[in-house]
């Protein structure tokens, strides 16, 4: 709707997980080169966490690009699967063909195994890529953990990348997974970005997007931050309602108040004066604790001169 009126080629603000977009901030790259590295270990997996909306997906959209053709790509993005279930999805995923009227866990295990040999002898890595994994069931991980048992004398023949929420720590910390969460040889808790890297992110997405100059104040960058936390999808929603807003009254620009107004769209205004009120928090923390200083100070003052 607002693309022309911008001079843009495409929605610079999608939410969907397009790695052409993905801004490598540092921990961005860090998460990318954490993955990789685990994936190149002799261990059966590698764990990438962090919260709603701050772009773990993405990241991992960028590593199957950088993969390579020796490498298949198993991909579940619904893990709220039974051990069985899982098992026949990796066979689908894996392209293995089974009769659904006589299967069972050793069945779908076997043929699992027959294929991950068969991958290695022709050169071929075997990569289980799980999204939403702090879904799993406990025996649904212990099952993987089973499958990466597999191995040379240098390598699991599966290497296994689990994607969630913090709540996929917890679930590892969990004693009878253990022994998987001893097979972790990479992790890594992506961090929403900073107020410097919510910049640099609007500029980049508008610059892919065919852009030229950006037409967010800074003013406008600065409540983004505030609002957002430094949520890439977050951010994405509102500087999309943002540009609406500014292309319905035709103002060639987005500011502070096109930023407040199209939050409460999307948030509501007691999050967004919630959010608003937070940033004065330390501000408020400061003189409370510069105002006992200076009572202190003052009533030690007051004792020094009545002596």
């Amino acid at each position: 709707m607002y693309l022309n009126y911008f001079g843009l080629t495409d929605n610079p603000f999608s939410i969907a997980p397009n790695p052409d977009y993905l801004f490598m901030s540092t921990r961005h790259k860090q998460a990318l080169g954490h993955l990789t590295f685990g994936l190149n270990e002799s261990g059966g997996f590698v764990m990438l966490t962090g919260e709603v909306g701050t772009g773990k997906t993405t990241v991992s959209r960028k590593l199957m690009q950088e993969l390579g053709d020796d490498t298949q790509i198993a991909v579940i993005l619904n893990p709220t699967l039974s051990a069985l279930e899982l098992l026949a999805t990796v066979c689908d995923e894996l392209g293995i063909k089974y009769d659904s009227n006589s299967s069972s866990l050793k069945v779908f295990t076997d043929q699992i195994l027959n294929k991950l040999a068969s991958n290695h002898e022709n050169g071929i890595n075997t990569v289980l890529m799980i999204d939403e994994a702090q879904h799993l069931l406990p025996e649904v991980l212990e099952q993987l953990r089973l499958l990466t048992n597999l191995e040379t004398n240098r390598e699991k023949l599966l290497k296994v990348v689990l994607i969630g929420q913090p709540e996929l720590q917890q679930l590892l910390r969990r004693n009878e997974l253990r022994q998987l969460a001893q097979r972790v040889t990479a992790r890594y808790h992506l961090l929403p970005l900073t107020e410097e890297e919510v910049s640099q992110y609007v500029e980049h997405r508008w610059s892919v997007a065919g852009g030229m100059s950006s037409c967010f104040r800074k003013n406008a960058l600065k409540e983004l931050f505030t609002i957002s936390g430094g949520i890439p999808r977050v951010i994405n929603l509102l500087c999309d309602r943002a540009l609406s807003l500014s292309y319905a009254v035709q103002k060639p620009f987005v500011d502070h108040q096109v930023i407040v107004s199209s939050s409460v769209q999307v948030l509501g205004d007691d999050i967004v004066f919630q959010r608003q009120q937070s940033k004065w928090k330390p501000i408020y923390i400061g003189i409370f604790i510069l105002s006992i200083a200076l009572g202190v100070a003052l009533a030690s003052f007051g004792v020094n001169a009545n002596v």
